[in-house]
């Protein structure tokens, strides 16, 4: 995993956490989801390189609605879009189950992160520190 971190005295930093596929690979369902939540609840930004699988995202959310306190943990804010070469020729790929799961997950903190624009291959965002 590659981390992106502010220096030990720097408290206005935001953490962003680059998670491979190659990591996630070796986890299993609820290992990814716990250490995507443990991150985002920490206050990093998680990217993963792979995403998730629509059942693992699923998953994600529920756990998250689960964690939501007021005081504590206000949930997470997901975008997803597939990666360039997602071959399976689109519509039609989706259908007969080729098309690739990779894709590029940005997840944070909901009241850290907004997203400001969204389309197929490009995703803007701020970030702002509590």
């Amino acid at each position: 995993m590659v981390e992106a971190t502010p220096e030990p005295d720097s408290p206005d930093g935001v953490q962003i956490d680059l998670i491979s596929g190659a990591r996630m690979e070796k986890l299993r369902s609820m290992e990814k989801i716990r250490l995507i939540l443990d991150g985002v609840r920490e206050g990093n930004i998680v990217i993963l390189e792979e995403g998730l699988s629509p059942d693992e995202e699923s998953k994600l959310i529920e756990v998250t609605m689960t964690e939501i306190s007021p005081d504590e943990f206000n949930g997470i804010e997901i975008e997803t879009y597939p990666t360039t070469g997602s071959g399976g020729g689109g519509l039609f790929g989706k259908l007969i189950g080729r098309d690739s799961p990779k894709k590029l997950t940005v997840i944070g903190p909901a009241n850290q992160i907004k997203t400001l624009h969204k389309d197929e291959d490009f995703i803007s965002a701020l970030v702002s520190r509590k």
